[in-house]
């Protein structure tokens, strides 16, 4: 009895991580960082707590689980494996970031490091949020409902994909399927490495790249990325 109370309060605690991230844009991180909503820059303070409150409710989660953090993908997973896999993600993952821009801007934009700083950071505290929650405890939860892990990978990209907005009217489609490019494959490799490691990497590198050749250029326009 216990142990399916304690599963279900995790489940809980999941959604109000998912919930979390469907607000992301009150406080200027995510697909939102370093855009300007009107005249106003979200207070660095605001994204702060943010990210403090997704890495406490991911504590939580992984605390109150009856069962190892490793259950929920919480770990790095098989070392050599995640690299690799990672690696190769990351590769394609900028790759396509650098054809974008090209595509978009005709060329890559010059930027000076300053400017560019804040987004990457963002980007990569934003991929270590969203593997752990998505393709670490809410994939973990559905395995361990004893779901295939075929379906239990497509629902949780399914729900990624809502919870970043990304398909939202007036949003740019390509960032919708960024958003499920990083639920499918983060998904898949963490199943086939045994850890967020290789999805981590790539949805990090990936995401840095986006923001470095894209959101900027927003920023000094007044623009939102997607």
């Amino acid at each position: 009895m216990e142990q399916e109370l304690r599963s279900l309060v995790a489940v809980a605690f999941a959604l109000l991580l998912v919930m979390l991230r469907l607000d992301a844009e009150r406080f200027g991180v995510a697909e939102y960082a370093g855009a300007v909503t009107g005249e106003r820059r979200t207070v660095l303070g605001w994204r702060l707590a943010w990210f403090a409150l997704a890495l406490a409710l991911i504590g939580v989660v992984a605390v109150i689980y009856p069962g190892p953090a490793w259950q929920l993908g919480l770990r790095f997973g098989d070392r050599g494996a995640a690299l690799l896999a990672g690696v190769a993600y990351a590769l394609v993952g900028a790759g396509q970031a650098i054809a974008l821009a090209r595509l978009r801007l005709g060329q890559l934009p010059a930027r000076r490091p300053a400017s560019v700083l804040g987004p990457a950071l963002n980007g990569l505290a934003t991929a270590l949020v969203d593997e752990a929650a998505f393709r670490g405890l809410i994939l973990g939860l559905l395995l361990a409902s004893g779901l295939d892990a075929g379906v239990a990978i497509v629902i949780q990209a399914l729900v990624y994909a809502l919870a970043t907005r990304t398909g939202a009217p007036g949003r740019d489609l390509y960032l919708l399927v960024c958003a499920l490019g990083f639920g499918l494959a983060g998904g898949w490799l963490t199943v086939e490495t045994g850890g967020i490691g290789a999805a981590l990497i790539g949805h990090a590198v990936t995401r840095m790249a986006l923001a470095v050749v894209l959101e900027p250029a927003a920023a000094e326009t007044g623009e939102a990325v997607g």
